[in-house]
């Protein structure tokens, strides 16, 4: 599970990036899950929570870009 702070030390590109990366992930959980099970079901929750966290400071940024604009 990522750190929130580490988080948002990355730049906008690489959590877009990240994201991509992570949606991906759950993607293929899921389908592992759907087909023959997972030896840890807690990490599609895990992942859900990291794409989560990314999704916030990317909106963070943008309402800040919006204010000084």
């Amino acid at each position: 599970m990522m750190k929130i702070n580490k988080i948002r030390e990355m730049s906008s590109p690489d959590l877009e990036k990240e994201l991509g990366e992570l949606k991906t992930e759950l993607f293929k959980l899921k389908f592992s899950l759907a087909t023959n099970g997972l030896d840890n079901p807690m990490k599609i929750k895990e992942v859900k929570k990291d794409i989560a966290k990314i999704n916030t400071v990317l909106t963070e940024r943008k309402m800040l870009d919006t204010k000084k604009a």
